[in-house]
């Protein structure tokens, strides 16, 4: 296996991309989430990409418009759509050999690929979705009991607790939050999780949720979406960015999944 960086055009922008070779006929297309750069938190889209190169398939990651070596203004994920599908043209470009693409994102990055209807894409793999519309609105229950669940099991929490160093009143306040049922799901979700199930409605290929079951923005999404949906994929003990051994096993394994078809 071999990596190489190189550059493309968005409009008008240089992006900067890396590509890990391999000979398959499916690649794997990694977006970056947030405002990280290509590499992924703690290093851990490089990992993948290596990871899933080894494995035969041809992985591409790259910096958006603002963002790490590439060129051009930061305007968010909303606005990534170009970008994505400069990244997909220059994969094919640089692997011409490619008949399928499956797209992988993380966070806001699997949201920017759900409003993007795929991006173009053959299959998409959606890690933790970005669902929060603001920082300040109320963290669902299901996000709070797993923090005191957690919490609970934490030796320095209980002296914490114990000897007075925790707030009575936000610890009130939290675990009436956390009393609250969870709301009725109705058949569609509102507000971005709304806007990012539209955009999903006009991809046709296969899709595959993946929830880090100790992350917020992963089960925050999950209450905004069908439980029901046979396309989610959890594993429990996960964080967001999929870091912990266990899990970074599981994501490869869910990833080469998808790429096998």
């Amino acid at each position: 296996m071999s990596r190489h960086h190189f550059a493309f055009d968005c409009a008008g922008a240089r992006l900067v991309g890396t590509l890990d070779e391999a000979p398959g006929s499916t690649g794997l297309l990694i977006v970056s989430g947030g405002n990280e750069v290509r590499a992924g938190a703690w290093n851990g889209q490089a990992l993948l990409a290596a990871e899933i190169a080894m494995q035969g398939y041809p992985v591409m990651r790259f910096d958006r418009r603002g963002v790490g070596d590439s060129e051009g203004v930061n305007a968010e994920f909303r606005s990534s759509g170009p970008d994505i599908a400069a990244a997909l043209t220059a994969f094919h470009e640089r692997c011409p050999w490619l008949s399928r693409v499956v797209g992988f994102g993380n966070c806001d990055a699997a949201s920017a690929l759900m409003l993007a209807r795929g991006a173009e894409c053959d299959a998409l793999v959606l890690g933790n979705p970005w669902t929060i519309e603001n920082d300040n609105e109320a963290a669902p229950a299901e996000v709070v009991r797993d923090h005191y669940r957690r919490r609970l099991a934490d030796p320095a929490a209980i002296r914490r607790l114990l000897t007075g160093k925790v707030s009575l009143v936000k610890l009130a306040r939290s675990l009436f939050a956390a009393a609250r049922p969870a709301p009725q799901q109705s058949a569609r979700p509102t507000g971005l999780a709304g806007e990012i199930s539209d955009g999903l409605q006009g991809f046709d290929g296969p899709v595959r949720f993946l929830i880090a079951g100790r992350d917020r923005t992963g089960l925050a999404f999950l209450s905004r979406w069908n439980r029901n949906d046979p396309r989610l994929r959890t594993c429990p003990q996960a964080s967001h960015s999929f870091v912990e051994d266990e899990a970074q096993d599981w994501l490869v394994s869910q990833v080469l999944e998808v790429l096998e078809g």
